[in-house]
């Protein structure tokens, strides 16, 4: 069965001889590229275009036209070629449309040779856009995959060429507008528009020659990827329409010529994608100035999710380096001493003393230097941070962020989710944090560890148990919000009704699928639900009837809070719930614990693989969070709303009213 992809979404691919099918409202160039495993187009030879159709593997159309067929054997594509992506671009001559947005949403399949169709991709949401990588094929452990890509670049084929790397991009996009400008003077020209005159022969006339325009068969004959990062809009996008960019654009009245509008009137377009940032050089000698979103990625968010990591990383090494290099003075000077000591003629008198001395003071020289260059990074990585912080979005935001103030219900799922910051003993001097982000949808979950943590072993075990109920309160809140209304539920059990002052802010802005469940009875209720979903969705997707859920089965991700654990819960209520853990993320129920873990040591081994499958946190700072990559031990901080601030009120009422607006 064909597989119609979404955004994003890869599937396997069985044939090596392919053809892509496009279709599209209006005429559009094709091409295709071929990058390495990097992601780089290394040069024009690896770029199948009108001008140059043919590439080992790869043949493209030579025109413009509404409809193509491009041919792929990717057993004759290079061995140093990682990727295949599928252009399509809107041509530049007169008359000619300038943005995907005023035509009919392109379509592309990948077919067999004969015909049959492997998968397929409608590319949606797309505006001020003229150029877009429809589809990728990559290669993955020696298979190939087909990959929906989607990505527009306003600035046209310029822009996207010099996003996947190639030098000349733009003196190429150009020498491909003007072979298009010849294919098209070769071609029959197109009829004048109908007029009220005009009878069934100029009907006919213009039908003939469209249908030449964009047979499949005027195409000559035609035969490379990018890194796992996808590619990024390179230059901003900005449509001529002096309208907002979120106002819908009326369609067409009656009679009038042009493209029919199909978007929706009552649904915000998505922002354009946000240029690609660039560092403005440093002074000579210095590291060039930090700047928001500088590292390789397909959207801003994806971009700013890769720096945060690669910061995260730089801070790993630079520490990780300093400790190695402090280890080995510690070592050196011991061997020194050591040596010195050795000889019993250097024991007494001033020859030993400066033996030492001398030990000592290179000790102290090398560390000196180990930590001026663990300072300089430091310094630098504080730099980024400063930059990088208040440009990220509310999904990557602490809560002091003032991208809060101004939240509205997204449309889409973000890539990761902000549980905390991290940090080193190192990076205290500098105040450096760096935020520990998730990727979404969750694949594990968490406990939130209300016992004594060796880090804050003086706090009153009741004022650890409120805290943590107010971090999972302010967690669950930040799921809601980083995701479109109505694609997230949360549930509560509170078998005490203890953390009903906790819940409030939840209750009150009636955000929960249903008010906290109490009571032994009220536990096993809502266990049971949600077991019973985990089962239903799980045969459904392993019978592939997707489609046979029932349909008053809510299809949101689902989040279950746990509070006061294991008081309230019998031994079939531990079962369901260690069930819960081991099976839920996968089909989207996710756990939240809130318990110390003290306090459910009586039902010892029982609990042990629950511990284990949840991802712990705490409510206070504490070094838990072992790096088995370099061998640190993190301090984790949760997210705390300051002191005082209605912003988690704030953005609950938000939540409540897009819930609202969709009849939830």
């Amino acid at each position: 069965m064909a597989a119609e992809l979404v955004r994003g979404q890869n599937h396997p691919l069985t044939q090596t001889r392919l053809e892509i099918r496009v279709s599209a409202g209006a005429p559009v160039v094709a091409g295709a590229t071929l990058s390495d495993d990097e992601g780089r187009v290394l040069g024009r030879d690896w770029v199948a275009h009108p001008g140059a159709p043919a590439l080992p593997g790869l043949e493209v159309p030579r025109q413009a036209a509404a409809d193509h067929r491009l041919a792929v054997d990717l057993d004759a594509v290079p061995e140093a070629a990682h990727r295949v992506s599928v252009l399509l671009a809107l041509p530049t001559g007169p008359g000619d449309p300038d943005r995907f947005g005023a035509v009919v949403a392109p379509f592309v399949a990948v077919t067999g040779l004969d015909g049959s169709e492997v998968a397929s991709y409608t590319i949606t949401d797309l505006d001020a856009e003229s150029a877009v990588v429809a589809l990728e094929l990559y290669r993955r452990q020696g298979a190939w995959k087909v990959r929906a890509v989607g990505q527009g670049y306003a600035g046209g084929l310029g822009a996207l060429l010099s996003d996947q790397g190639l030098p000349d991009a733009r003196a190429l996009a150009g020498e491909i507008g003007e072979a298009v400008a010849r294919g098209l003077a070769r071609t029959v020209a197109p009829p004048p528009p109908r007029t009220a005159a005009s009878g069934s022969s100029a009907m006919a006339d213009a039908t003939g020659a469209a249908s030449h325009a964009s047979s499949p068969g005027t195409h000559p004959p035609a035969g490379p990827p990018r890194s796992t990062q996808p590619p990024s809009p390179a230059e901003p996008q900005s449509s001529p329409d002096p309208r907002p960019a979120h106002e819908p654009q009326p369609a067409r009245p009656s009679g009038q010529t042009g493209p029919v509008n199909y978007t929706h009137p009552g649904r915000q377009a998505p922002a354009p994608p946000a240029p690609a940032p660039t560092a403005p050089p440093g002074e000579p000698g210095q590291p060039a100035v930090p700047v928001a979103g500088d590292a390789t990625g397909w959207s801003m968010d994806e971009r700013l999710y890769n720096q945060v990591w690669g910061m995260f990383e730089d801070l790993a090494r630079c520490v990780a380096a300093y400790r190695s290099a402090v280890d080995f003075a510690d070592s050196r000077m011991e061997q020194e001493l050591d040596k010195a000591l050795s000889d019993p003629r250097s024991r007494i008198g001033g020859q030993g003393d400066a033996a030492r001395e001398a030990a000592r003071a290179k000790h102290g020289h090398l560390v000196d230097r180990a930590r001026e260059v663990l300072d300089r990074d430091l310094a630098q990585l504080a730099a980024e941070s400063a930059v990088v912080e208040p440009a990220l979005p509310p999904a990557y935001a602490g809560w002091d962020n003032p991208v809060w103030h101004a939240y509205r219900s997204p449309m889409e799922i973000p890539m990761a989710l902000r549980l905390g910051d991290l940090q080193l003993p190192e990076s205290r001097s500098v105040g450096l944090r760096i935020p520990m982000l998730v990727r979404l949808p969750l694949e594990r979950g968490m406990w939130i560890d209300s016992g004594r943590s060796g880090a804050d072993a003086l706090t009153e075990s009741d004022e650890l148990r409120r805290r943590a109920l107010r971090s999972a309160v302010e967690l669950a809140a930040r799921l809601l919000a980083v995701y479109p209304a109505g694609e997230f539920a949360v549930h509560v059990i509170d078998p005490a009704g203890s953390a009903a002052g906790a819940l409030a802010p939840l209750v009150r802005a009636g955000v929960l699928v249903a008010p906290p469940a109490a009571g032994v009875s009220g536990v096993s209720e809502a266990l049971a639900r949600l077991t019973q979903r985990v089962d239903l969705v799980q045969m459904a997707v392993r019978g592939g009837a997707a489609d046979a859920l029932p349909p008053d089965l809510d299809t949101a991700e689902q989040l279950l809070i746990v509070n006061d654990f294991p008081h309230g819960f019998d031994d079939r209520a531990v079962t369901r719930l260690r069930y819960l853990a081991d099976e839920g993320p996968a089909v989207g129920v996710h756990l939240l614990m809130v318990a110390d873990r003290e306090d459910a040591a009586e039902y010892g081994p029982v609990l042990d693989p629950l511990w284990r499958a949840l991802l712990r946190l705490t409510p206070v700072p504490d070094d838990h969070l072992a790096d088995p990559w370099v061998g640190h031990a993190w301090t984790y901080e949760p997210p705390n709303v300051p002191p005082g601030s209605r912003v988690l009120e704030q953005v609950l009422e938000e939540v409540a009213r897009a819930r609202r607006e969709l009849g939830i």
